[in-house]
């Protein structure tokens, strides 16, 4: 397919049919793009498509169309042909991040999940340069672009967790970390002092704070493997702002939703658990700052509310803190009889109650309910979660008794 106007004419027109609710439009239109996708300069018109085109529902189109074109496709298969040629394979590469950070954040996504799947392949060997491509953008203080980049990494990044140890994926990982780990911190203090800064605009806090959480997760995913000297090296300047971060009660972050988190609370629950990683792996490390982080989690968890949004920030919390208790080294933390008591009264049983939100979830789909709340993610949290929790603490005991 040649790269010129009238093919782009032809694929705007079939990419609105695909979009057309009868079946006799929609399905041939679907077929026609199946039967020409396998040409040469297919994916570098589409990504023409949805920069140049004036129609932004065409845009999205393109941009949905072209990722799911890159799953199905990428993946070089031994013995079997070659599905993008050669050519396009480059040109996409060239391309793609610039046209990702330009593009309004409905086609970023797209974009970005396609550098993903790209990048699971290609990333590092026949992609060396994607990172410091990346990572140069940090400096355009476009925080649109920034979190372009930052959402990347992190689709790039979060198979660390997962993955098996191997000279492979350790090779991989130190070259992310020369990479991106100092801009990634030099980032973090920017965009905190930022939040100082513009501490009573709403509208810069809900970016920077979406940052924060990006480059919390990311964070996550760097130190998952093992502790990297970097980070280690610079532990002050991380545990000290995710401190701050989770002692931070900002009124103009609050959400009068009762069900959705809003950005302050997904924040906080990724440091705690940034902080119950740190708390399992590295313990020895991170035993200065531990005490710190048990006595602002706890206040946390003692002035939550009973919101669903809270959910998931009290299951992070709670985990952290049994996280700790498992250590034979900080038992003593939580052997007075009063903490007992405080924790069973104050967290333990409120969390027990059942809400009229759990009711209505266990009316939608029981079984989900059920498979949710033994695992301690889902609304409430059972009598069994519970139960389990204070026996890795270590305090089923006289406390629990008298507060239940």
């Amino acid at each position: 397919m040649e790269l010129n106007d009238g093919n782009l004419q032809t694929l705007t027109e079939f990419m609105r049919k695909t979009l057309d609710p009868d079946p006799s439009v929609r399905r041939p239109a679907e077929k026609f793009l199946e039967s020409v996708e396998g040409n040469q300069n297919y994916p570098i018109l589409l990504l023409t498509l949805l920069e140049k085109s004036q129609d932004n529902v065409i845009r999205v189109c393109a941009a949905v169309t072209f990722k799911n074109y890159i799953k199905r496709n990428w993946r070089i298969i031994e013995d079997e042909p070659n599905k993008i040629s050669d050519p396009d394979r480059t040109t996409i590469k060239a391309n793609i991040v610039n046209l990702m950070l330009s593009s309004p954040e409905q086609i970023q996504k797209q974009l970005s999940d396609a550098i993903s799947i790209i990048g699971r392949e290609d990333f590092p060997l026949k992609w060396p340069d994607l990172l410091t491509e990346m990572v140069t953008r940090f400096q355009s203080g476009d925080f649109h672009i920034i979190n372009g980049v930052l959402r990347t990494a992190h689709s790039l990044f979060k198979r660390y967790r997962h993955e098996f140890k191997s000279n492979e994926l350790w090779l991989e990982i130190k070259l992310v970390l020369d990479t991106f780990a100092n801009p990634l911190t030099e980032l973090f203090k920017a965009t905190i002092e930022l939040c100082q800064t513009h501490a009573t605009d709403i509208n810069a806090l809900k970016i920077l704070f979406s940052s924060l959480a990006l480059i919390s997760k990311l964070f996550y995913s760097l130190n998952f493997q093992d502790l990297p000297e970097f980070f280690e090296d610079n532990m002050e300047t991380w545990m000290s702002n995710f401190h701050n971060l989770l002692t931070l009660d900002n009124k103009l972050l609050q959400t009068d939703d009762e069900e959705e988190a809003g950005l302050l609370e997904l924040l906080k629950s990724q440091i705690c658990d940034n902080a119950a990683l740190y708390a399992q792996k590295y313990d020895e490390e991170f035993q200065p700052y531990l005490p710190r982080f048990v006595t602002a989690i706890w206040n946390l968890l003692v002035s939550t509310g009973q919101e669903v949004k809270y959910d998931l920030l009290v299951s992070n919390a709670i985990q952290f803190l049994a996280s700790v208790c498992e250590r034979p080294h900080y038992k003593h933390l939580f052997e007075d009889q009063n903490t007992l008591t405080s924790i069973c009264e104050k967290v333990i049983v409120p969390n027990m109650e059942f809400r009229s939100a759990d009711e209505e979830a266990f009316e939608d789909n029981s079984e989900e309910y059920i498979r949710r709340d033994l695992e301690g993610s889902g609304p409430g949290h059972s009598h069994l979660f519970w139960i389990c929790q204070l026996h890795a603490w270590g305090v089923y005991s006289e406390a629990w008794y008298h507060a239940s």
